[in-house]
């Protein structure tokens, strides 16, 4: 598994048979990905992604535009990403200049950590997603259509 962490990409191998586990690999990789807390734009995905995989796409975007990526409580707990990229009353409260909310439907616990942003944008299929209410612009279209978009369009 691959997972971005504050500006370090860690990769790790753990090999388990025999109910024994052997240690494979560590390996550090350096991000040019500003740290969730601190950054000026933040890219976060929800449940809306489907899976961690998804997530590529969130992070390509946020190395084009030079943002952080975080993600929603949902999220987090369906495995997609780790922890520390939690936005949220149990994660990480942030106020960035932008904020892009991706397949996130804006509950509570969400908005209490990104509420404080200058700029919401709101990414949802669902145009009745509470996200909408908290949102400065808001886009009701397909994430799986509109990031690649936005990735494209960008140079």
């Amino acid at each position: 598994k691959q997972w971005y962490q504050r500006r370090v990409a860690i990769t790790a191998g753990i090999v388990v048979t025999n109910n024994k586990s052997k240690w494979l690999e560590a390996k550090i990789s350096k991000s040019d990905r500003p740290e969730l807390a601190s950054a000026k734009v933040v890219i976060s995905g929800g449940r809306g992604l489907k899976n961690g995989e998804n997530f590529e796409m969130l992070y390509t975007l946020a190395d084009k535009m030079g943002a952080a990526v975080g993600a929603s409580r949902a999220a987090v707990d369906a495995g997609y990403v780790p922890s520390d990229l939690q936005v949220g009353q149990t994660g990480k409260m942030i106020a960035p200049d932008l904020y892009i909310a991706v397949g996130i439907s804006g509950a509570i616990q969400h908005l209490a950590g990104m509420k404080d942003s200058k700029t919401i944008v709101a990414i949802n299929k669902d145009g009745e997603a509470p996200i909408f209410q908290v949102s400065d612009y808001g886009l009701v279209d397909d994430l799986f259509k509109a990031v690649p978009e936005m990735i494209n369009s960008i140079e």
